[in-house]
């Protein structure tokens, strides 16, 4: 099984259940805790999904938007933690 069939049949299915699963979670999530990490998990599949099409066209520039994506997964989830604490100061 070379590496191209291994992604094909194995890890995409894989990313796209989970894609479903995060995305029924974010959708039902009984607070707003679980809907922001629902939210980064689902930037985080599709940073995977980004460097598996980056793997498969053998394109690096990709690579350089999964990256943003992490940034904006960290700030995002910085920036709410720090509300969260501001929050239960007040």
């Amino acid at each position: 099984m070379s590496l191209q069939d291994y992604l094909n049949w194995v890890i995409i299915p894989i990313l796209g259940l989970s894609v479903i699963l995060v995305f029924i979670r974010f959708l039902k999530g009984p607070s707003l805790p679980d809907r922001v990490i629902a939210l980064d998990m689902l930037i985080l599949i599709s940073i995977c999904i980004i460097s598996i099409y980056s793997i498969q066209t053998i394109q690096s520039t990709f690579l350089d938007v999964a990256m943003l994506f992490a940034l904006i997964a960290f700030l995002s989830t910085s920036a709410y933690a720090f509300y969260l604490e501001q929050r239960e100061r007040k």
